[in-house]
């Protein structure tokens, strides 16, 4: 059996939407993933990061360097230096969920999917890059002043 390569990497922060999409979606993993699913033909390797506590400038750079796109929930990302800098660093390609309100599984996974079609047509350009997304849209964020 040939390991399914994933594309998309599903922060820690979100991992409700990230048990949702595997189901659906055969090219993504997310933190903790030991590449088992529910249909043999979709199995991969375990996800580079299996600790939900590992910090931002640890696992930014290993999902980076294994191609994946990253998704992630973060309504402050733009105030966040550390992370916007760690983003340049890797080189990574980043989308957060930025919408204000509070957001379980599903409220997530509506964005997501919202803005699936722009999200792809995005990550094929090279990082870095971060882009905000919204149930409206996507947009990109500056990653310096």
């Amino acid at each position: 059996m040939k390991l399914v390569r994933p594309r998309w990497y599903v922060d820690a922060d979100t991992l409700g939407l990230a048990h949702v999409l595997i189901r659906v979606r055969r090219d993504v993993t997310f933190c903790g993933d030991d590449g088992q699913r529910h249909r043999k033909s979709w199995t991969m390797s375990p996800c580079p990061i299996q600790e939900t506590a590992t910090p931002d400038d640890v696992w930014i750079p290993r999902v980076a360097a294994a191609g994946l796109a990253i998704i992630t929930r973060d309504r402050h990302i733009e105030m966040r230096t550390a992370e916007k800098n760690a983003v340049l660093a890797a080189r990574a390609r980043m989308f957060a969920i930025t919408a204000e309100e509070s957001l379980d599984a599903w409220g997530l996974l509506e964005v997501v999917v919202t803005q699936w079609r722009h999200m792809e047509e995005a990550a094929e350009k090279p990082g870095p890059y971060i882009y905000a997304v919204t149930r409206s849209g996507i947009r990109e964020i500056a990653l310096t002043s």
